[in-house]
C-alpha cells in the first residue's frame, strides 16, 4: 500500500489515521501507519508537552503528526468571556430544561467542565504550536480550512509538510493556493465536519483540481476494498478517522458510549450544528434531535454553540446519560461493530486492500484464478 506520498514520509502503508487519543495514534504509528493526534482538546500547553512526550517514546522513532483547529482569518482582542457574553439567554434554559428532562445531575461544586470548545480559538492552536514544533513532528493538518500564512510558512521552516480537508474542489483549490501541501477530501460520510459532497465524487474531483498535489481520500472508509477504491479514485492514501474509535486503545472512558457505537448502524448518524455550530456528523440521539427540533431555538454558530453545551456535554458524558450520549462518528459507524486492537484493524485493512487489487488484476486479465 505505498504511494509517493508514502515513500516521502516513510511509512509502511499510506494509511493516515486521525484519533485524540495519544495511544491510538502511536499504534497507528508502529503498525505501519501516519498517527495524526488531534490537538483540539488540549487547552494547557503543559498537556500537550507530556502527551507528546509519551509519544516519542511509543513510536519507535516512526514518524507521526498533528491536527490542530484554527481559522484563516485572525481576530484580534477576542476573548473566551467576550464570546461568552454573546449566548442569548433563552439558548442556556433550553439546555438547562433539556438537561432537566433526562434527569442529568449537576457538577460537582467547584468541577470544571471537562469538556471544552476553548481548542478552537486560535489563541489555543497558537499555544499547541508553539509546543509542537519542539517535537520532530512530520505533518500539521488543520481541520477547519487552510491555516494563517504565518503558520503555513513557519511549518515549512520546521520541515513539517502541512494538510487541510476540504470538503469540495473549491476549498482544496484555496488550499492548494495557500500553499498547503496534502489536501485531505473529505466526503458527505465523515464523521465530525463534513461538508455535502460523497466521497465517490468528491475525491477525483479534488485530485483533478490541486494535481499534481498528493490527496488524501476521507470518509466512509472502513475496509481494505474501500482503500483501494480510493487509491484508485487518484488518492495517494487514506485518512481514517472513526474506525480508531472502538479500537481496545481507545480512551472514551464510557463504556455506555462504546456500546452506542457497536451497536449502530450505517444510519444511525445525522449531520447536526449541535455540537459546534457547524454541521458535523455524529450519533444520532435524543441531543440532537432537541437541537435539530424545529420548535427549539436552534443551534448558535461557531464558536457560540461549543461554549454554551460545553458544561452539558461534560455532564451528559459524566453520568453516561444513555439517551443524550452521543459522539462525533461517521456512516462507517455500521462497520465497527467488535473491538480490534489498532493491529488487528490494520491487518484487517490490508488483507482486504490485497484481495481488492487481487480482483481487480482478475476482472483485467492480469492475474489467474
Amino acid at each position: 500500500m505505498k504511494t509517493e506520498l508514502s515513500r516521502t514520509l516513510g511509512i509502511e502503508h499510506a494509511i493516515f489515521g486521525f484519533t485524540p487519543f495519544p495511544a491510538v495514534a502511536a499504534a497507528i504509528t508502529r503498525a505501519g501507519g501516519f498517527g495524526v493526534l488531534g490537538a483540539v482538546r488540549y487547552t494547557a500547553p503543559d498537556d500537550l508537552a507530556r502527551d507528546l512526550d509519551w509519544m516519542q517514546d511509543h513510536t519507535d522513532g516512526l514518524p507521526y503528526g498533528l491536527d490542530v483547529v484554527m481559522p484563516a482569518k485572525k481576530v484580534e482582542g477576542v476573548s473566551e468571556a467576550d464570546v461568552e457574553a454573546m449566548i442569548p439567554a433563552g439558548h442556556r434554559e433550553f439546555v438547562r430544561a433539556t438537561l432537566a428532562k433526562h434527569g442529568v445531575p449537576e457538577l460537582a461544586e467547584g468541577e470544571a467542565s471537562g469538556w471544552r470548545i476553548t481548542g478552537w480559538m486560535e489563541q489555543v492552536a497558537r499555544g499547541q504550536l508553539d509546543v509542537a514544533f519542539d517535537y520532530p513532528i512530520k505533518l500539521l493538518a488543520n481541520a477547519l480550512g487552510s491555516p494563517p500564512a504565518d503558520v503555513v510558512a513557519r511549518a515549512h521552516a520546521h520541515g513539517v509538510l502541512v494538510a487541510a480537508l476540504a470538503g469540495s474542489a473549491r476549498h482544496a483549490r484555496h488550499h492548494a493556493d495557500a500553499g498547503i501541501d496534502i489536501v485531505v477530501a473529505q466526503g458527505y460520510e465523515a464523521g465530525g465536519h463534513t461538508g455535502e459532497i460523497a466521497s465517490m465524487v468528491l475525491t477525483p474531483e479534488v485530485v483533478d483540481a490541486v494535481a499534481p498535489l498528493p490527496v488524501l481520500a476521507a470518509g466512509g472508509i472502513g475496509s481494505g476494498e474501500q482503500i483501494a477504491a480510493g487509491l484508485a479514485l487518484g488518492a495517494q492514501g487514506v485518512w481514517l478517522g472513526s474506525l480508531w474509535l472502538t479500537t481496545t486503545e481507545a480512551e472514551l472512558h464510557s463504556r455506555a458510549l462504546t456500546e452506542k457505537l457497536l451497536a449502530a448502524g450505517s444510519g444511525d448518524t445525522v449531520r447536526s450544528r449541535a455540537l459546534t455550530g457547524k454541521p458535523a456528523r455524529q450519533l444520532r440521539t435524543e441531543w440532537t434531535d432537541a437541537w435539530d427540533d424545529p420548535a427549539g431555538p436552534g443551534p448558535l454558530p461557531m464558536p457560540l454553540q461549543g461554549l454554551l453545551v460545553a458544561e452539558a456535554v461534560s455532564r451528559i458524558q459524566k453520568y453516561e446519560v444513555t439517551p443524550l450520549l452521543g459522539t462525533p462518528v461517521g456512516q462507517i459507524v455500521g462497520r465497527m461493530n467488535t473491538e480490534r486492537s489498532v493491529r488487528q484493524v490494520f491487518d484487517e485493512l490490508t488483507r482486504g486492500f490485497e484481495k481488492a487489487v487481487d480482483r481487480i488484476n482478475r476482472i483485467a486479465g492480469r492475474s489467474e484464478g
